[in-house]
């Protein structure tokens, strides 16, 4: 995908972001989320009748970048990755799982996941991965590439409602699931932040790799394992 394309998918995502927002608020029984909610869908339509959010409040917000191993480890190694990429979602099956085991685990390297949203879908998904903070980002990660071909199915209320159901099947309480995805002001970061990196990393699609700053495609275990192995070798001679 160019780097063009990313940036106007980019663009859209808040607008997509309306549209869950009024989803769940018109599913839930909490008027005191519901009401934010309609507020914010007025808002992306333009109506003036809503006070825009505090501006302290925005710069406030925090996204936490999602690391695995040992802060020391030799070799940095961070993944763009897109929750709806179907290439993503095959490197988590075939190759992630290894590389955890033989180079995360033996602290041989620190793993860095960063999400780049093509569409509304994938930002939810990551809201959703988010939910559980860093102790559980991973593993909620894993289930939501492993069910991808299923929870993507659908109108956008069905991919919601997939969505939610798999966070509550992760741990999560349906009122942390409505805090998470219903805070605008951390889409909006989450949104930022993804372009900002992305264009540092001039990433042209997903999944991507920055092994210690150098930029590398889409890999087999086997071509991944000779780039970390050649690495590791000219660190530790």
């Amino acid at each position: 995908m160019s780097r063009t394309l990313i940036l106007s998918a980019l663009s859209a995502v808040m607008v997509a972001l309306g549209g869950y927002l009024y989803l769940t608020a018109s599913q839930s029984v909490n008027q005191t989320l519901s009401q934010p909610l309609m507020a914010a869908s007025a808002q992306e339509a333009g109506s003036t009748d809503t006070a825009p959010a505090d501006a302290g409040e925005e710069a406030a917000v925090e996204v936490i970048e999602m690391v695995m191993g040992d802060e020391g480890a030799p070799i940095t190694v961070i993944e763009y990755a897109s929750f709806t990429c179907p290439h993503c979602a095959r490197f988590h099956e075939e190759v992630y799982h290894d590389l955890v085991t033989n180079y995360v685990d033996t602290g041989h390297i620190r793993f860095i996941m960063r999400e780049v949203y093509f569409d509304r879908y994938g930002l939810w998904a990551g809201m959703v991965a988010r939910c559980g903070g860093p102790l559980r980002y991973f593993g909620i990660s894993e289930m939501i590439m492993e069910e991808q071909r299923e929870w993507v199915q659908g109108e956008p209320a069905e991919v919601a409602a997939n969505l939610r159901r798999l966070g509550l099947r992760a741990g999560l309480t349906n009122e942390a699931l409505d805090a998470c995805l219903t805070n605008n002001d951390m889409a909006q970061a989450m949104v930022t932040l993804s372009q900002e990196q992305a264009e540092a990393d001039e990433v042209q699609g997903t999944p991507s790799f920055v092994i210690n700053g150098e930029m590398y495609s889409n890999m087999s275990y086997a071509a991944f394992s000779e780039v970390l192995d050649g690495l590791l070798a000219e660190i530790e001679g």
